[in-house]
């Protein structure tokens, strides 16, 4: 683990729902590297594959990594000002567990909402039957793509 100046949130770069989320992000001044994560090395981050792949993930300077609505969070609050109120109220309880729902229904239509391409689409958990559609190959196709760009 490396000791980082700034925190960092990881996204998927061949999502255009998520790129544009991180482009809002960046416009409100957030304290934070932002870094898609098929341009960064996960292991130095103490991420996996599977888990930037499922949902956006917050590695604070200390190494403590955080998901999905907690990582929203946790970029909010670096941001000051209204987010920041906003950034600690999304990890209230009670609406914690509604924003980790809404957090998850975001993610797994991702694919159905405006701007998508195939590499929005999740594949299913193993042995889940997906509720929301048809899958399509496209997130295997985005992972192949991004390791053909990282090299061996």
């Amino acid at each position: 683990m490396s000791s980082r100046q700034r925190p960092v949130l990881v996204y998927d770069g061949d999502c255009a729902f998520c790129t544009t989320c991180v482009r809002v992000l960046e416009r409100i001044g957030s304290d934070a590297e932002i870094v898609a994560w098929q341009f960064t090395d996960l292991t130095e981050l103490g991420v996996t594959e599977e888990q930037a792949t499922d949902a956006v993930q917050w590695v604070q300077t200390d190494g403590a990594v955080h998901s999905g609505h907690e990582a929203i969070a946790a970029v909010l609050n670096t941001a000051g000002g209204i987010w920041k109120i906003i950034g600690r109220m999304i990890l209230l309880p009670g609406i914690s567990w509604m924003a980790a729902n809404v957090y998850r229904l975001v993610a797994d239509n991702r694919s159905r909402l405006p701007g998508s391409t195939p590499a929005c689409a999740r594949s299913p958990v193993r042995g889940q039957r997906p509720w929301y559609g048809p899958q399509t190959d496209g997130l295997r196709n985005a992972r192949a793509s991004a390791r053909a760009r990282r090299g061996p």
